[in-house]
């Protein structure tokens, strides 16, 4: 039988390389083969709710993650740097996997859930944070990235304002957000811009060149 385009006498390839020059172990992602730069450049040009938004640009993921960051600061102001990190972090893996909407994650089972916390310990590894964020600030994150996905359906993806408080719950008191999709570029440079913020508020002096080996 002939191989496929992407296959040698090992078996299928399992790794992507990035703009960077990384490449990345799809199924044993090392924390030396991330860099924020692929991160956001992916994110940017990853689309939320499949693409199927009004607007002349698309909702990025990494868009939705900078919003996500604000809201859990608007409900816990005294969040610490680094879980704020975190919280831009939380959709990192889909640099690498795409924004898959929650019905098809449900779809693809724990094997699916497995594959997507092997790259979020890698990535929060490579950016100093825990392997595993304490389940308190998890649910805080939840909470964001639910009240950014009631702004999301009720102004770009056709919910009724209703219809979205079944599905996602109502925002946080006193946080109200009007959203204007950013262009890719666009997205990809204000999450960089938030990502240095934070890292440096959080103390963590791990740069690109830090795992650089040549």
């Amino acid at each position: 039988m002939r191989k496929g385009l992407h296959t040698t006498a090992k078996g299928p390839r399992a790794w992507q390389r990035m703009l960077s020059g990384r490449r990345l172990d799809l199924l044993d992602p090392s924390p030396m083969d991330i860099e924020i730069e692929d991160i956001a450049h992916g994110l940017a040009r990853v689309a939320r709710w499949n693409g199927q938004t009004i607007g002349e640009h698309a909702f990025s993921v990494a868009q939705h993650s900078v919003v996500v960051e604000e809201i859990c600061a608007h409900i816990q102001p005294d969040l610490e740097p680094r879980w704020r990190l975190a919280a831009l972090l939380h959709d990192a893996s889909e640099y690498v996997i795409g924004d898959m909407i929650s019905p098809f994650k449900a779809a693809l089972g724990y094997d699916y859930k497995v594959f997507e916390e092997r790259l979020e310990h890698a990535i929060h590894t490579r950016f100093g944070l825990p392997a595993k964020a304490p389940l308190a600030v998890k649910k805080l994150i939840k909470r964001a990235d639910r009240a950014c996905a009631f702004f999301e359906a009720t102004q770009l993806a056709g919910f009724g304002f209703d219809e979205s408080i079944e599905f996602f719950d109502a925002p946080p008191p006193g946080y109200d957000l009007h959203i204007e999709p950013l262009s890719a570029a666009q997205a990809q440079i204000r999450y960089v811009q938030r990502y240095q913020v934070l890292s440096e508020a959080a103390g963590f002096s791990v740069t690109p060149a830090a795992f650089d080996t040549e």
